[in-house]
């Protein structure tokens, strides 16, 4: 096999896993192209052949895998989201497997699986996102939390959701599929893979190959209000997704519009944007392709739109 391997340098602790991935899957007749990449890199120079190789390994975290997984839509490539970041939300989602000798029997032996991913337009740009994007109090503690991941790891996440109880409130007009909905609240979320840490899923549905993204509105003006259906969700330990409720309220559809007032930041995947609201976002169908495991092909395919 042909393997592309995108090393994103910045990316996590950097402990160098995907080299013993690449020592575990080598056999004869095997190539590797290596490109390591950091937060200053043109993703899109590297990728420009991606049609010329079998797989492409995006070593990375969320952010890295989603910015990949949009470069490449419709190549038809599969791409592996090997877990090099602080929180690899994505390879949980779809049961990947994060050991390196595991991941080298998954690219060779694995099944593929397409994918939706998300495209959120902002005045600073277009971005791409395969789990989530959004605004405010969440775009909030992904701007905070950047600092802090090298050293804290996954806890810089929950650091800083505890150093803001209080976030900003607005006034939301989000529109979805051309039908408006007014709510004040503390932020909006737009979903397509949807699980978090501890197994919690915050959408309606965790299908992420349905056609449709999941929109979560944060009607809270407190965070400690979110704080109840969350934990019951981690000590539920079935997956089963959140409820609406007052804190909570819940749409589904392919383009979304969302107006603030006052504006609030927004991020897509853990990456904070240099960007306020407004902003648009559409789902892009069956866009990638990744290299799932047999428990995450069992999951998903049954859900394609």
């Amino acid at each position: 096999m042909k393997l592309l391997v995108l090393n994103n340098l910045s990316s996590g602790l950097g402990d160098g896993a995907v080299y013993d991935f690449m020592r575990a899957f080598a056999q004869p007749e095997d190539e590797f192209t290596v490109r390591c990449v950091d937060q200053n890199s043109s993703f899109a120079d590297a990728l420009a052949d991606v049609r010329d190789f079998d797989a492409l390994i995006a070593a990375g975290g969320d952010g890295t895998v989603a910015s990949v997984c949009y470069l490449t839509r419709f190549a038809g490539v599969p791409v592996l989201a090997f877990p090099a970041g602080t929180a690899n939300l994505l390879a949980q989602n779809i049961d990947s497997p994060i050991e390196p000798h595991a991941l080298a029997k998954l690219v060779r032996n694995g099944k593929q699986l397409d994918f939706d991913l998300g495209e959120l337009t902002t005045d600073k740009g277009t971005f791409g996102f395969s789990m989530m994007a959004g605004c405010g109090y969440d775009a909030k503690i992904m701007g905070d939390a950047k600092a802090l991941k090298k050293r804290w790891g996954a806890a810089a996440y929950f650091k800083a959701a505890f150093d803001n109880p209080s976030p900003q409130v607005s006034k939301f007009d989000v529109v979805v599929d051309g039908v408006h909905h007014e709510h004040e609240g503390v932020g909006v979320l737009l979903l397509n893979f949807s699980k978090i840490q501890f197994d919690i899923s915050i959408g309606l549905e965790n299908n992420p190959n349905d056609g449709e993204l999941d929109v979560l509105v944060l009607t809270t003006q407190s965070a400690w209000d979110l704080l109840p259906p969350v934990i019951g969700a981690a000590f539920d330990h079935s997956g089963k997704p959140l409820k609406a409720s007052n804190a909570l309220v819940f749409y589904r559809g392919k383009n979304i519009q969302v107006v603030a007032d006052p504006p609030m930041p927004v991020q897509y995947d853990g990456e904070p944007v240099e960007a306020t609201t407004p902003y648009t976002a559409r789902v892009l169908p069956a866009a990638t392709k990744l290299i799932v495991s047999d428990e995450g092909y069992e999951e998903y395919a049954r859900h394609e739109a």
